[in-house]
């Protein structure tokens, strides 16, 4: 039996607000916490774990309890992260080994390379300078390939609820993609360490799962891709976890309607550079910001090729739509700044002012009327995006 301790009186009234006792049945407010968990930060940080009305409740439930301590290591603070001066109140934790493709699903040429580099990329940056419009046989190429992924996303994100971890997320996301004979895009590239993104809070892109749990009032991003017989597929979707609050949910929102109004205007013609105008009417209205520093991006064959396609007003983008064009377009929106700062797991980009951010992401191809979103959800339309909620909130 280990003595409880109190929480200090301001810690106090956030429990009171947020957390009940952990013995099962006992629905009272928890006011007291276990002293180990307050040692390894799980109390400050990372779950609703550890917190008890009563020394009585403590003791009766601690055989169950103790088990918490001993993964505890897996939600500490990796130690790349001395010293760090995080934006926000989301920490890093422990990951999971590395995930291994069977060695009979193709590949593409950075999965085996040492530093993750895709030689034909780096190749294609030096000497392409055109956008290429695909035939028909790539298109169903890429077709498939943007289904599969579709199929994996959907997967992840109906296993999205509070208490589950990112690194079970990246688990099905892996699994579902190998199971369909495809690989998962992230992993390896440029020594990206998972088979997906998953983007918490302030996280704006390329966050790496680990074993920290999903908050009740979390938001997560899950961005999805697949290569498929020499094809890529990428798309990715914004999920509300639990209670989230309203400035959360417009956010979101802003996310999703930013997108659908680009997607409005991609048709043969159309300058690459005016989405980026589109995307930032509709965001300042909203009394949001757009991420400069990310840009959609075209793909088929390469993860990532021409055009750039930047989502803020009075970009550069060169370049105009014409059928047989394939891109994602991907906005990161935050509440606050539009500035990023990046971890030093040189992947994991957030917000400088920690506040949140959100995205949703689409590949589609340039058709004669308009375009074709190669990643729609099945049963919805393929040629624009109407928001809703529901689909959204877990």
């Amino acid at each position: 039996f280990i003595v409880m301790s109190e929480f200090e009186n301001n810690e106090q009234e956030q429990v009171k607000k947020v957390s009940i006792c952990e013995t099962t049945s006992c629905e009272k407010v928890a006011t007291m916490a276990c002293p180990t968990c307050i040692k390894l930060g799980i109390i400050a940080t990372y779950s609703q774990k550890g917190r008890f009305c009563s020394q009585s409740c403590f003791k009766s439930h601690w055989e169950i309890h103790k088990e918490v301590h001993k993964d505890a290591k897996k939600l500490t603070v990796p130690p790349e992260f001395k010293n760090f001066t995080f934006t926000g109140p989301l920490r890093p934790c422990h990951q999971s080994p590395r995930r291994v493709v069977p060695p009979e699903i193709s590949r593409p040429d950075y999965a085996d390379e040492p530093n993750g580099v895709s030689i034909s990329e780096q190749e294609d940056k030096r000497t392409n300078t055109t956008i290429k419009s695909y035939s028909p046989a790539e298109l169903a190429g890429i077709r498939e390939a943007c289904r599969i992924g579709r199929e994996v996303l959907d997967l992840a994100g109906r296993a999205v609820r509070v208490g589950v971890t990112c690194d079970e997320l990246d688990r099905i996301v892996h699994e579902a993609t190998v199971e369909r004979g495809a690989y998962p895009s992230p992993l390896n590239y440029y020594k990206f360490p998972k088979s997906v993104c998953t983007s918490v809070n302030e996280v704006i892109c390329h966050g790496i799962p680990d074993y920290r749990e999903l908050q009740d009032g979390d938001i997560v991003n899950i961005d999805v891709s697949v290569y498929l017989n020499g094809f890529h597929g990428d798309l990715n979707e914004t999920f509300l976890v639990g209670r989230v609050d309203e400035a959360s949910v417009n956010l979101v929102r802003c996310a999703y309607e930013s997108l659908a109004a680009a997607v409005a205007l991609v048709r043969p013609g159309t300058l690459y550079r005016e989405l980026g105008d589109e995307i930032s009417r509709v965001t300042q209205a909203a009394g949001c910001s757009v991420v400069t520093t990310y840009c959609g991006h075209g793909i088929g064959q390469l993860f990532h090729t021409v055009p750039n396609v930047p989502h803020y007003a009075k970009n550069k983008a060169k370049g105009s739509m014409e059928v047989g064009h394939i891109f994602t377009i991907e906005p990161m929106i935050n509440i606050g700044t539009y500035k990023d700062v990046l971890w030093p797991d040189n992947w994991t980009a957030v917000t400088k002012d920690g506040s949140r951010s959100s995205q949703f992401e689409h590949t589609m191809v340039v058709t004669e009327t308009g375009c074709e979103l190669l990643t729609a959800r099945v049963g919805e339309p393929k040629d624009k995006m109407v928001w809703s909620q529901e689909k959204f909130q877990r």
